[in-house]
């Protein structure tokens, strides 16, 4: 029997692939993709909001995205002018006419500083110093009405009120017509009321009534 020699095959190479090396680099540059879509978006997100804030208009409005309704413009603004407040009522001065009841009043003069009134025995001697308001009454009523000084008033600055010096008037004044004088309807008569006030006194008004019961009616005596 013949035995033929066999030779062995040559054996074969068999590449092995490892698999744990190729997943590594797989993960590596899949991070790496996402690393760059993540810088990728922020540049882009960033850039597109200063783009918008830049393009806005500058007046505007955030909230509506319209434009700011203009301002109306302050009372007060020159652009507005205030109405004139309306002036209050001068009161009456010299040389007016008022009425008070039955007599109609007109003021025409007055003097102060005086510190005396009358001749020889008549005078009188102010306290401090004589103020005399020289005025026209006239009777505008349908009847006879006394006019008497005592029921006239002078008034200060201050709001303080002085009674008429009636018995300085009566003796130390001829023209005074002041005291206890009964007119009658129609009739005038030009008179002085006579008062006693401190020294250095500023005049504000004097108070004409038609009698001691009446509202009574003011004309001013500033200057």
């Amino acid at each position: 029997m013949h035995t033929s020699s066999q030779q062995p095959p040559y054996p074969q190479t068999v590449v092995v692939q490892k698999k744990g090396g190729g997943c590594l680099k797989a993960l590596l540059i899949g991070g790496a993709v996402l690393v760059g879509l993540i810088v990728l978006g922020t540049l882009l997100g960033g850039g597109g909001g200063k783009d918008d804030t830049s393009a806005k208009p500058a007046g505007s409005s955030e909230h509506t995205g319209q434009a700011a309704k203009p301002k109306k413009p302050r009372t007060g603004d020159p652009e507005q002018p205030q109405a004139d407040e309306p002036e209050e009522p001068q009161a009456p001065g010299l040389g007016d006419v008022v009425k008070d009841g039955k007599f109609a009043f007109k003021v025409t003069k007055v003097e102060k500083g005086l510190s005396q009134v009358g001749e020889s025995f008549t005078v009188s001697k102010a306290q401090g110093q004589y103020v005399l308001v020289h005025l026209t009454v006239k009777n505008i009523g349908d009847e006879a009405q006394l006019f008497s000084d005592s029921a006239q008033k002078l008034v200060d600055a201050r709001g303080r009120t002085f009674d008429a010096d009636s018995g300085a008037a009566a003796i130390g004044l001829k023209d005074s017509n002041a005291f206890l004088n009964n007119i009658n309807p129609g009739n005038s008569v030009k008179g002085i009321l006579l008062f006693d006030v401190p020294k250095n006194l500023t005049l504000r008004s004097v108070e004409l009534h038609d009698s001691i019961f009446s509202g009574g009616v003011t004309v001013s005596l500033a200057r």
